[in-house]
């Protein structure tokens, strides 16, 4: 954006981040697909335990996950690390679930909650309002949430580290429900990798190949150890922060996204 467009956003009462209509953070329409349950990807690299997803990136949540990450919005880290924390927690406890033809997510039984209608109205769409569609079992040991890192130079251009953030609501969340889960910044990146917009899915692995290491420090003994990244394009970044822990003697068995790429929007 320009540097007046900045002021203006600046100066003026915050809009949906969705739609930029309603005078709120975020309208219940742009909200709805945050409030979804959380679904299995279809698709996965090798090595990467099967992601869960709450929406598809598309439509208003690119809108918002871009005015969270890039124009400081950071208000949104609680509806999307409440997004987040309905992915782990079905990564946790997974459900069956039956295919579904919409675009790159499969669709849980009944058990779990459905949309909320529109007469609920805009006490369903507040993030804090929300609570677990279904009872979950806590795990039978301590749960470590391992987040993709951002590049340090994305966290000093942005101001903020935003995965880092949603990560911090959706423990928070998680934490009040009596799982627990702590989260464990247990990865960073070894040196610079190439932007990954417009690499097909066998480029990109290979562009983040050895991309990341686990930080001398970090002791996930004991630990259940889930894997997290904003969204999902082919998985790769996922992959790599798999690859990753593994040589460090850790193996994570469960992965969880805000969102994933629809199937027909992925580099092949």
């Amino acid at each position: 954006m320009s540097f007046f467009a900045d002021l203006i956003e600046l100066l003026l009462p915050d809009r949906c981040a969705g739609c930029g209509a309603a005078p709120v953070l975020l309208c219940e329409r742009c909200g709805a697909p945050l409030l979804a349950p959380a679904r299995p990807a279809r698709t996965a690299p090798d090595g990467l335990p099967p992601p869960w997803a709450v929406a598809a990136y598309e439509g208003p949540l690119r809108a918002i996950l871009s005015a969270y990450k890039e124009h400081g919005r950071t208000a949104l880290a609680v509806p999307l690390g409440e997004a987040l924390a309905t992915a782990i927690r079905a990564a946790l406890n997974p459900a069956p679930f039956t295919p579904s033809p919409k675009a790159g997510l499969a669709t849980t039984r009944p058990t779990t909650a459905t949309l909320p209608t529109p007469t609920e109205g805009a006490r369903t769409a507040r993030a804090s309002d929300r609570r677990p569609a279904r009872a979950v079992r806590a795990p039978d040991q301590p749960v470590a949430v391992v987040w993709v890192p951002s590049a340090r130079g994305a966290v000093r251009r942005r101001g903020h580290d935003p995965l880092r953030g949603a990560v911090a609501v959706a423990v928070r969340r998680l934490r009040a429900e009596g799982l627990p889960v702590t989260a464990v910044p247990a990865l960073r990146q070894r040196g610079r990798v190439a932007d990954q917009a417009g690499l097909t899915a066998t480029q990109r692995i290979a562009n983040l190949k050895g991309a990341l290491e686990v930080t001398p420090a970090t002791d996930l003994t004991g630990h259940r150890i889930v894997l997290v990244d904003d969204v999902m394009t082919t998985g790769a970044s996922l992959a790599e922060a798999a690859r990753a822990l593994r040589n460090a003697g850790a193996d994570p068995s469960a992965a969880a996204t805000i969102a994933t790429t629809p199937r027909r929007h992925r580099q092949r």
